[in-house]
């Protein structure tokens, strides 16, 4: 791609929803740059940060759609066939969503995170109208009538008709740009790690079982694996982090049970504080937010990335909109881009995060509340389905 500027798009951050957002757009027919802080070496071999991500059937065809899936090793794609809910101890009785009527094999995919990463990586290299600038740190950012100006640590202004930051759910870019978000801070910890269970296959079910003191979720893996989720008081996340490995792995089994018989640590422990993050706007002037710059979730529900990448489906069609026009920066384009993601967001966003509080506490009234709500939710068939179809998103994909 020839060094000539300005660009269409710039976009600040080079997670997965920036480089499947600056994919789209330069498949669009936009000259776009992807500027990182972290150096090519972290991008194209990220990791392995314990992280795996549930994806619906609509994203999973948006990401084969742009070719990022295909880039996927086939024993990284792991399945959900069924997903069971309880609440209290392993023979409490299960809320149960599955794939029946849904024409879907499978619920959904779940993938590791750095798979993804390195997967995005290595499409967006391969695009011809997308150039990734690694190591470029943007300092700070000026938005003139037909402009974005970035200036760089240690390089020449970038120059671009419209900046979109999708550099986390803590962005200073956002912060740059004027834009408040809404912090709910939950004042609790993830601790993630991957458990093997040799004696016992976890028949692609996934288990969500909530505690006394904390929540237990069990993802399938491929293979006799499974990823172990804690979400737990911050202030227990420390001790649980540094237990010998087969203490930990008690402390797993006495909360989820014998059913995949003894479970093994077998991989490294991981913990992340629990913030969820919702700006006021996702558009301006020539600038827009995507990713989790824009919605950062709670993990209960599982929405994360999948609305991450709902918003790259409504920004490039908003910026496709009939007539076609030339500036990515439209003002119109962006207005609509801020009415689809808005409407997409809200709704899941405040639902999961009342949810996290529902079932984040122990008190009395709370665990009564929890029980009713699944009673409901066994009882009433409309219910399940409503839930079921927002795990799996829209359309059956095979994977």
């Amino acid at each position: 791609m020839p060094s000539i500027e300005p660009f269409d798009v710039a976009i600040v951050g080079a997670g997965p929803a920036g480089l499947t957002l600056g994919i789209a757009l330069a498949r669009q027919g936009h000259a776009v740059a992807v500027l990182d802080h972290q150096d090519a070496d972290s991008l194209a071999t990220p990791s392995d940060d314990g992280r795996e991500i549930a994806l619906t059937h609509a994203s999973v065809g948006l990401l084969r759609a742009l070719g990022i899936w295909q880039r996927l090793p086939a024993e990284a794609i792991g399945r959900i066939r069924e997903a069971r809910v309880t609440d209290g101890g392993p023979a409490s009785p299960a809320l149960r969503f599955h794939t029946a009527g849904t024409g879907c094999e499978a619920l959904g995919a779940i993938v590791a995170n750095h798979a993804i990463r390195r997967a995005c990586f290595e499409t967006a290299a391969s695009q011809a109208r997308l150039r990734l600038l690694p190591g470029h740190r943007v300092e700070t950012v000026r938005i003139t009538q037909d402009h974005a100006h970035l200036t760089r640590h240690g390089a020449d202004p970038l120059h671009a008709r419209l900046l979109v930051a999708a550099d986390s759910r803590f962005s200073s870019l956002r912060r740059q740009l004027g834009v408040r978000a809404a912090l709910q801070d939950f004042g609790r910890t993830m601790v993630v790690c991957r458990v093997a269970h040799e004696a016992a296959d976890h028949g692609d079910v996934a288990h969500e079982c909530f505690g006394p003191e904390r929540t237990l979720a069990m993802l399938p893996l491929p293979g006799r694996f499974s990823s172990a989720v804690l979400t737990v008081s911050s202030a227990q996340a420390p001790r649980l982090c540094a237990l010998p490995p087969a203490e930990f792995a008690q402390e797993v089994q006495r909360q989820f049970g014998d059913g995949l018989g003894p479970l093994r640590l077998a991989g490294e422990r991981h913990a992340y504080p629990l913030v969820a993050t919702y700006a006021e706007r996702f558009a301006g002037h020539r600038f827009a937010l995507a990713g989790d710059a824009a919605v950062g979730m709670h993990p209960v529900t599982a929405h994360g990335f999948n609305l991450g990448l709902q918003g790259v489906r409504s920004l490039c069609t908003a910026l496709a909109q009939r007539p076609v026009v030339a500036d990515p920066g439209d003002a119109d384009r962006l207005r609509h881009y801020e009415r689809l993601h808005r409407r997409e967001t809200a709704p899941i966003y405040h639902g999961t995060n009342a949810v996290a509080r529902l079932y984040a506490g122990d008190s009395g009234p709370q665990r009564l509340l929890r029980r009713l709500v699944l009673d409901a939710a066994r009882r009433v068939p409309p219910v399940r389905a409503a839930i079921t179809r927002q795990l799996t998103g829209a359309g059956p994909t095979h994977f």
